[in-house]
């Protein structure tokens, strides 16, 4: 048999991946593993992956653009031969500008088909960086500069995010950016940007220049090359760069394809934002590893409120064969009622990012009839660790088995809540540590490393959980977020669970208010059903009654209009955190002003600055006399409270 090569590039086409087996156990997974790795797995890069795909599926769909959420409105598609060809265009386009092997392209894009031209074009020609939107241009700066970005391919329109001024502005920022690339929106005219400016260019006029059938830079792509950097974090404190190699990238799709029978046969909605590994990996790169059509829902994704509101109505329409999503945005879609939409085609729900609770799992699975399987994903492991197969059913919380290849162990905390070498014994929880071939290469900065690994050179991941008798791991949350109260480890999982069950709590979420003498009680906050009504009394009793342990009781409900959450769609508990202790503070504060004989309008004025400061105004002038007596007051009841306050007055 003649092997077919591409034109420079040294490794034959090779076939798109397909799963071996049906795996429904450890032991179809053990079975994998009776071939050498090196044998199961031949594919050295993500252009590699995307050049076999492009050859095996030619002009299958591999793209679906929708325009807005209206099911009537037609997409855009792309097949995986045009695919393919603009990816070549775009590794091509940014070797002309010079990136090399060691130059990050950065993206500032949000969900459309540039992206997919930026991830895997970028991965061919140098090192991708995709970029949270959301975050401020201090932290971008930061991003960029640590990766040595040379080239930003951003959105050219505010509509988004305020993305084309946000790149703007970051031009004149990073010392190693040579040229920015204006990606247009779809429906944009021919010519409305006009003139740009020195340095900015139209991506899609210079990319349609560049040959379309190679790689002009004849590059040979090891595995341990670097394909990309990805952020950790970044909405608390410094975010950090994790560097993923092609090989981690390449096993991340190759193992999904095998675990979760991936085919040909697939379509899906993937509305995870692709700044995220979720998005980016498990979704898009498994999928389009496998002949899988995969439908971007709108340049807004799953906040767009039309697509959610037509969700159903778009399943019907494009038939999916499966249904990814957070917890957050599965809560949503159970408000959204099918109004006779055959969802028949959806044969596997899965869900990731955060713990799923088990009243939504019962919701979903009553209002629908989909069982929600649960996966475990992460940055540090190119974006997935374990997965629930279909056809597997677990309780809430079972994020299925581990990987092919893979080894995994749950072990116990130390008082600090981090990981120690005493193995856990099965069905007992602990943190749960990883060796894998998709663990990642290390940050960027290397002191950021050392937390990352134990001493043995297992990862440290910072889940809790637990193995059941099926080999499975069961998650209960983040050992960041236990609630330590006069130093016992409260679960915020165990409260969560107990008003989850509530009918009118549509989310909730557990978190930690600073106390003088506890260093912290157990409080939760909550938004309802649309329609419900409940007060916080009741939620507090409803709760306290299902929660066995009696330091876990949290110490207050409240009731929110809106839940905070990143732009990946986790509850953000740094906010809440910060809410928390601005509630403490101000109790604090009426307490003194009180005993005081404080009038009510000379109250100082509370507020949370960040997430980590709250600050007391008093206004000398109305509280007149009574201002130092309260300063004095506030400073000796907050001071002992862990958590950075400051009292100043004016």
């Amino acid at each position: 048999m003649t092997q077919k090569y591409e034109n420079n590039y040294s490794t034959p086409v090779g076939a798109p991946f397909r799963p071996a087996l049906l795996v429904r156990s450890l032991a179809d997974i053990r079975k994998l593993e009776e071939t050498p790795l090196e044998q199961a797995l031949t594919v050295r890069s993500t252009y590699e992956i995307f050049r076999n795909a492009g050859h095996a599926f030619g002009d299958k769909t591999a793209l679906t653009f929708l325009r807005t959420g209206n099911p009537a409105d037609e997409p855009i598609r792309w097949s995986y031969a045009e695919l393919l060809s603009r990816i070549h265009q775009t590794a091509n386009m940014l070797h002309t500008l010079g990136v090399g092997p060691d130059d990050a392209v950065a993206v500032l894009l949000p969900g459309c088909l540039e992206y997919h031209l930026a991830l895997w074009g970028g991965e061919a020609a140098g090192i991708v960086q995709p970029l949270n939107p959301l975050l401020t241009d201090e932290k971008l700066v930061a991003l960029m500069t640590a990766g040595r970005a040379k080239v930003l391919i951003a959105y050219g329109s505010d509509a988004e995010s305020g993305m084309w001024s946000k790149a703007m502005r970051l031009r004149g920022q990073v010392p190693t950016l040579t040229t920015v690339l204006r990606v247009a929106p779809h429906d944009e005219a021919p010519g409305t940007a006009g003139t740009l400016p020195d340095g900015v260019a139209e991506f899609d006029v210079l990319r349609a220049a560049q040959p379309d059938d190679r790689l002009v830079s004849g590059r040979d792509i090891a595995p341990s090359d670097i394909a990309a950097y990805f952020h950790t974090g970044g909405t608390t404190g410094a975010p950090k760069l994790a560097r993923h190699s092609h090989g981690a990238q390449v096993f991340t799709a190759w193992a999904s394809v095998q675990v979760a029978g991936m085919n040909e046969n697939g379509i899906s909605i993937n509305g995870y934002p692709l700044f995220h590994v979720a998005g980016v990996l498990p979704a898009s790169l498994s999928s389009l590893s496998a002949g899988v059509e995969v439908i971007i829902p709108t340049p807004s994704l799953l906040r767009n409120k039309e697509v959610l509101a037509n969700y159903w109505k778009l399943v019907a329409k494009y038939r999916p064969t499966s249904l990814s999503a957070v917890p957050t945005v599965l809560a949503a879609l159970a408000n959204v009622p099918l109004d006779g939409a055959d969802i028949s085609s959806i044969t596997y729900c899965r869900t990731g990012a955060a713990v799923l609770a088990p009243e939504l799992a019962a919701r979903f699975e009553r209002l629908f009839g989909l069982h929600v399987h649960e996966s475990l994903g992460m940055t540090e492991m190119a974006g997935i660790s374990t997965i629930t197969p279909p056809g597997v059913n677990g309780p809430a919380g079972c994020v299925g088995f581990r990987l092919p290849y893979m080894q995994m162990r749950v072990v116990a905390l130390d008082e600090n809540g981090n990981a120690t070498d005493r193995e856990m014994p099965r069905g007992q929880q602990g943190m749960v540590l990883f060796k894998s071939p998709n663990v990642f290469s290390g940050f960027v900065d290397p002191a950021d490393n050392a937390k990352a690994f134990t001493a043995d050179g297992w990862l440290a991941t910072g889940d809790l959980g637990w193995i059941d008798d099926e080999e499975r791991l069961n998650l209960t949350g983040r050992s960041k977020d236990l609630i330590i109260r006069s130093g016992h480890n409260i679960d915020p999982k165990t409260i969560e669970d107990a008003l989850g069950a509530h009918p009118a709590v549509q989310l909730c979420a557990a978190v930690g208010a600073p106390d003088a003498y506890a260093g912290e009680l157990p409080v939760i906050f909550a938004t309802l059903v649309p329609g419900a009504s409940a007060t916080e009394e009741e939620l507090l009793a409803f709760t306290a009654a299902r929660v066995d342990e009696a330091p876990a009781r949290p110490k207050w409900v409240s009731v929110i209009a809106t839940m905070p959450m990143t732009n990946v769609g986790k509850i953000y508990k740094p906010e809440l955190r910060a809410m928390a202790a601005l509630q403490v503070v101000n109790a604090a504060v009426a307490e003194a002003c009180a005993e005081l004989g404080v009038p009510e309008a000379a109250r100082p004025v509370v507020k949370t600055e960040g997430e980590s400061l709250v600050r007391v105004q008093i206004d000398s002038a109305a509280a007149g006399t009574l201002a130092a007596p309260l300063q004095q007051r506030l400073q000796k009841v907050l001071e002992p409270l862990p958590f950075k306050t400051r009292i100043a007055t004016q």
